[in-house]
Formats: C-alpha cells, sequence, structure tokens
C-alpha cells in the first residue's frame, strides 16, 4: 500500500521564519523539507516519503494585490497535495500592516482552497519569548531579554516598514480586513481544553479565532483542539512556529540541545552576511570574533555598478586566508529603499558564491534573507541540527554539485543569544 502524502503544509511569509519551522517539525520527527517555490514534480521526487511540505515565500514585504496573485497559487498547489492543515507561517511578532504583508490578505487568499469552517491565529512562542494574553502580544527583547508589550517594543514598535502600534491582535488584524476575531483566552486551556470555550467563539461565526499562548502547555491544549476540529475539512491557521508545535505536540518535550555545529565536507571559511538593522542583531555583530569585516555602503551599492565588483573582489580574497563578516550600514530614505538594498545585497552575494568556496553560509535579516537565497541557484533546505532558537542550521539542496550540501543558517534581526556569530562559527 502507497504511503499517504504530507499532512501538513506551510507557506513561510519570509525565510527565516519558513526555517524556524521545519526545524520544530524535524525536532518533533517529522520528515520535512522547505522549497525555496512551488516545487516541481522531479524536485518532490527527490525529497522522497514526506510528512511536512514548506514552501519559503517573501509576502511578508509584498502589497496585497501581489501577496493574492502568489498565494492562490500557493494555496491551489497545497490542496493538491492533499494537506489536512496549511500553515500561514508569519512573524512570531506579527509585524504586517493593511499594505504590506497583509494578514488579512494572506487569509482571503488561501481560505477558499480549505474548508474547514475554523481559522485558528495562534497568537505567541514562549521559546522565543512571545506570549498573547487576552488577546494582546508581548514579545522580549532578544534572547531573554525584557518582555515588552508589541507596541512598546524597543525594536518593533519603530519596525521601518511595519510598526506594531497595535498590541491587540485582534484590532491589528481587523484593519487588515480580518475584522470578527474571536478569543480564547489562555485561562480557558486548564477548563476541559479549552473546548467549550471555543464551541462559544464559534457560535458567533466569527472569520477567525485567536488563541491565547501563555506557556508551553497551552500549545498541547490548543493542539489537541485543532487535530480535533481537522475532522471537519482541511484548515488554514495561522502563527508563527507555535502553529507546528502545537500540531506536532513539541512543546511537552525538551528544548534540544545546542552542539557545536559540526562543518560540511565542502571545506573552506565563513561568509556571514548581516542585513539586519536589530539592536540585537547589532550587538551580536559587536561581540563576534575572528571575522574580517567588510562594511557595504547601501548608497553605492544601489548606485554603482562598479561598487559591486570590489566588494566581491575583497570579500573573495579575504576568504580565502579567514572567515568575513559583510555589514549593510543602514539605508537613507524611505522605507522602499531597504527592499533595494536588500536585492542588491543578493546580487552581491550571488557574485561571491559564483567563485568562492565556503563551508558555511550565515545571513541575518529577514528581508536580506529572503532576496539574498533567492538569488542563488538553490531548490530546498533540510534540517541539520539546532544552531539558536528560531535559526537552525540548514542543509542546502541544489542541482548545482558546488551549492548542494552548503551549510546554510538564516537568522531574523530578533533571534540569537548574544554570541551568536562566535557560536555559528564553531567546528565540533
Amino acid at each position: 500500500m502507497a504511503e499517504a502524502g504530507p499532512r501538513y503544509g506551510w507557506y513561510g511569509d519570509d525565510f527565516t521564519g519558513a526555517t524556524d519551522t521545519l526545524a520544530t517539525l524535524a525536532e518533533a520527527g517529522q520528515r520535512a523539507l522547505l522549497f525555496l517555490r512551488i516545487p516541481t514534480s522531479q524536485q518532490l521526487a527527490s525529497a522522497g516519503q514526506l510528512d511536512a511540505v514548506g514552501i519559503a515565500g517573501a509576502t511578508r514585504a509584498m502589497a496585497p494585490e501581489a501577496m493574492v496573485r502568489e498565494l492562490d497559487e500557493a494555496g491551489r498547489f497545497f490542496a493538491g497535495l492533499g494537506v489536512g492543515l496549511l500553515h500561514y507561517k508569519c512573524c512570531s511578532t506579527f509585524d504586517s500592516a493593511p499594505e504590506v504583508g497583509s494578514l488579512g490578505a494572506a487569509a482571503r487568499a488561501l481560505r477558499p482552497h480549505f474548508s474547514n469552517p475554523l481559522l485558528p491565529v495562534i497568537g505567541g512562542q514562549p521559546n522565543l519569548g512571545r506570549y498573547c494574553l487576552f488577546g494582546s502580544l508581548f514579545a522580549a527583547a532578544g534572547a531573554g531579554g525584557t518582555v515588552h508589550r508589541i507596541d512598546r517594543h524597543p525594536t518593533m514598535s519603530v519596525h521601518p516598514v511595519t510598526p506594531m502600534g497595535e498590541a491587540d491582535l485582534r484590532r491589528h488584524l481587523a484593519a487588515q480586513g480580518l475584522e470578527r476575531v474571536a478569543l480564547v483566552d489562555y485561562r480557558s486551556h486548564e477548563v476541559d481544553g479549552g473546548g467549550q470555550s471555543l464551541d462559544a467563539a464559534l457560535a458567533s461565526r466569527p472569520e477567525a479565532v485567536l488563541f491565547d499562548v501563555s506557556r508551553p502547555s497551552d500549545l498541547a491544549a490548543i493542539g489537541a483542539l485543532l487535530r480535533e476540529r481537522m475532522n471537519a475539512g482541511a484548515m488554514l491557521a495561522i502563527g508563527a512556529s507555535s502553529v507546528a508545535q502545537a500540531f506536532a505536540g513539541f512543546p511537552q518535550a525538551a528544548q534540544p540541545a545546542m552542539p557545536k555545529l559540526a562543518r560540511s565536507a565542502s571545506g573552506g571559511n565563513l561568509l556571514a552576511l548581516v542585513g539586519s538593522l536589530s539592536p540585537v542583531t547589532r550587538a551580536q555583530v559587536d561581540l563576534a570574533e575572528g571575522y574580517d569585516r567588510i562594511a557595504i555602503d547601501p548608497t553605492r551599492l544601489t548606485s554603482e555598478p562598479a561598487h559591486l565588483d570590489e566588494l566581491r573582489a575583497e570579500t573573495l580574497s579575504r576568504l580565502a586566508e579567514r572567515n568575513v563578516m559583510l555589514i549593510t550600514d543602514k539605508p537613507a530614505g524611505a522605507p522602499a529603499e531597504t527592499g533595494k538594498v536588500a536585492a542588491a545585497t543578493g546580487a552581491l552575494l550571488r557574485a561571491i558564491m559564483a567563485e568562492a568556496r565556503i563551508a558555511r553560509l550565515v545571513v541575518a535579516g529577514g528581508d536580506t534573507s529572503t532576496l539574498a537565497i533567492r538569488s542563488l541557484d538553490l531548490w530546498g533546505l533540510s534540517y541539520r541540527s539546532p544552531c539558536t532558537p528560531g535559526a537552525p542550521l540548514c542543509r542546502a539542496h541544489s542541482d548545482d554539485p558546488r551549492l548542494d550540501g552548503l551549510d546554510i543558517v538564516l537568522k531574523g534581526g530578533q533571534m540569537g543569544t548574544p554570541d551568536f556569530f562566535n557560536r555559528v562559527a564553531e567546528t565540533a
């Protein structure tokens, strides 16, 4: 008898978050692979039997019209695979806006492909310091840092593209077109697993139901509810990797140990590309040791074609001897310039990787990671080992033998301990 197809699908609104969900599922024993676009039948066959299939996207930085076009196609693909649950993976801080990265637009595009009347939105991911209480989102500032209400968070409240000015996720989603969102608050998880509260919430026929998450045990209760309700048809869910934690029952397991990261057999040094402007990442850069640092002037990179060649040549020369860290300065001008710089940085990385022989590639920054990795001739990522919560060590899949098997770590701006860049350069 042929094995059943994957039960779980996920679409990441950026690459860094998509790899976190990949790690969550793999660490829970699921056979999972993250594709970098809708896969061909040959690529699916190459991946073998899978329990979970992901697609890494870039919708976090898109306007609603572009999101709908991209996600309608993705929804058709996942529905065709027969997944029981499609997880639209957003950032754990829910940073989005009506005009860019709209979660309401994502729901409108994907919902027609999934018949279940329940659309769960899971707020909070405790292992990353994200909590949702009575519908309001809170987030730590860095690993183990002070927890702030999201609209008072020192970084997310002033995000250059999608600043979070509203902590109540119901109001936040309403502004993006999901106007009727019911709430199952965290207290109900201890009362029959929240079943009665969910029934009461669904009685008003909401467009979606927001689930509070205050601690890992809340995710176990939510996961049981989701699995039970999947009997009513294939389901769409929105949230961070906590959706995968709930579905797979992973929160009850111990957090995986963080071993030294054994290098792949490719040889060479480590290349780090830092595009994030987050204070967390910049503090990690300040503590990094053993790297030659090369500053990227974003104005010159986007306006002087010869400057890209100069940076490529300097990087290749230094990589022959040591680890190298490319660091983008803050771009001047409107938020649109941020995307332009990220695209130019991706072109720089492609030019470097066409000649470089490296052991590991590390990219810090959500938009930077998405555009940088998309610039390379890769078609998928699989999980290798833990690295830091939210940013696992992955293995690249490519038809280019120079890139196939490459170690890759993609880190969001808020992720990682202060010694992240030192740790990721370690070898076992």
